[in-house]
């Protein structure tokens, strides 16, 4: 249950149908939260924007500064005002098993009296290597590095080495992180050579990518076959989180994985999101197709800053220092981040366990989809497994095109009623939602009692 720190909301029913105005009272917090407004003017004279990642400065899409967070328990967190919301961000992902999981925290704990970090080899690495490789039979051998983005940068260099050639294909709408040469994209999946989209980016790098229309596998053989033997590898999200949960259709990622092997090129697979969250391994597991490179992250590393890539291991071998392609990174592996994977990835493998968030994944999606028919918002409900984003719009979200027809200004207002009631939701129309195994069959009844009367202030 959700206990805020205001009036507290109505006890949760098991009925997905919607509740009495009386019933919802708006109450997580007051309008206002001057300890976090103070925080948050304080940050921004000392960092850019206030934050450390621009996703958490929140004004734009929700039309309100971020809240600041002191701790976090289950599938709740706290701010430093003292309110509690029922917690759908996860911190992005990795949080699976909830804010604070016993058995990973008391690892940690044991981990850390052995020390923070050593630069040196630690058995903490192979096993975790060992349970990576366990998983996803595609990553014989595993190289552990800090972030999603080292492992997705580290993996386009181990194609070009591979391979000899210098270009790669992405998708519009697919974040592979902040790597120069993934930060291209073309409008409407035109088939040109990217151009940078931040400042700061070579357009000769920005030139090395070119883009297509995600779930348009023609899209791709037309690159193939105008530039065929210059192209290195195919970088995808298996499952696109990045604009929004966008599944991929019949067909795309088989098509993708054939169109590699017959040119020679290959097939990576950024599973940083969908990594050990779509199902224990991943959505290559899901969707039945084998990747040349795999690029993990989130989850591996429990909550702590840790990520992978990997792959057959006569490829493996070209990585430095049994191979030409330099990687390297001193915090690498770190142990406590090690430790906390490990933890995390025992409890996934308990009997039921993806079934079970699965089911209720499932029941927050359709209960979502029910409220709109019921309150007549034009609205797409897009998820797979523990992963799901709501658009408000009539037409079915594919690719970046129709993802971004959905309505930013209904957006925030959901998003501020959302918040008034206390679900805190990822603070943009084009993120996804992460429910963890700490939501009881309650938290799903509440928030659904959250969304009908959000969606009943949009009509």
């Amino acid at each position: 249950m959700i206990q805020p720190q205001q009036p507290a909301p109505a006890t949760a029913t098991d009925s997905p149908q919607p509740a009495a105005a009386s019933q919802l009272q708006q109450t997580a917090v007051p309008t206002t939260t001057p300890a976090s407004q103070r925080a948050y003017q304080q940050a921004c004279a000392l960092m850019p924007g206030g934050v450390n990642s621009p996703v958490r400065a929140t004004k734009a899409a929700t039309g309100r500064d971020p809240l600041f967070i002191a701790s976090g328990r289950g599938a709740h967190i706290t701010t430093i005002d003292g309110a509690t919301y029922l917690d759908y961000v996860a911190s992005w992902g990795p949080l699976i098993l909830g804010h604070a999981h016993p058995a990973v925290i008391a690892a940690v704990q044991q981990a850390a009296t052995q020390g923070l970090s050593f630069g040196a080899p630690t058995t903490l690495e192979t096993q975790l290597a060992a349970q990576i490789a366990a998983a996803y039979p595609s990553m014989q051998q595993v190289r552990l590095v800090n972030s999603g983005t080292e492992a997705t940068m580290s993996a386009l260099r181990l194609a070009r080495a591979a391979t000899g050639r210098n270009l790669i294909i992405k998708f519009a709408g697919n974040y592979h992180g902040h790597s120069d040469a993934l930060l291209a994209q073309a409008g409407s999946g035109a088939l040109t050579h990217g151009v940078p989209t931040s400042a700061g980016v070579p357009p000769q790098t920005a030139a090395t990518t070119l883009v297509a229309s995600y779930n348009n596998a023609h899209e791709v053989a037309e690159l193939f076959n105008k530039y065929n033997e210059e192209i290195a590898a195919v970088i995808v999200e298996p499952v696109a989180g990045n604009m929004g949960v966008v599944p991929p259709l019949q067909g795309f990622l088989p098509a993708l994985r054939e169109l590699t092997s017959a040119h020679g090129s290959l097939l990576i697979f950024d599973e940083v999101m969908t990594g050990f969250r779509v199902a224990f391994g991943g959505a290559q597991q899901r969707f039945g197709i084998d990747p040349d490179i795999t690029c993990l992250g989130k989850i591996v590393g429990g909550g702590l800053p840790l990520a992978a890539y990997g792959g057959k291991a006569q490829l493996m071998q070209l990585v430095s220092p049994v191979g030409p392609m330099y990687q390297a990174g001193t915090l690498a592996g770190n142990p406590l981040a090690t430790t906390a994977g490990l933890a995390t990835i025992e409890q996934l493998k308990r009997p039921g366990f993806y079934e079970g968030l699965e089911a209720q994944a499932a029941t927050l999606a359709q209960g979502i989809r029910a409220a709109a028919e019921r309150q007549g918002i034009p609205l797409q409900v897009n998820s797979v497994g523990a992963m799901l984003s709501v658009f408000f719009t009539s037409a079915p979200v594919t690719n970046l095109t129709t993802a971004t027809t959905t309505n930013a200004e209904r957006f925030t207002r959901f998003y501020q009623a959302m918040l008034d009631a206390g679900i805190y939701l990822p603070p943009s129309p084009f993120e996804a939602w992460f429910p963890s195994a700490a939501h009881t069959p309650e938290d799903i009844a509440t928030t659904l009692h959250a969304v009908e009367h959000a969606l009943s202030t949009l009509s």
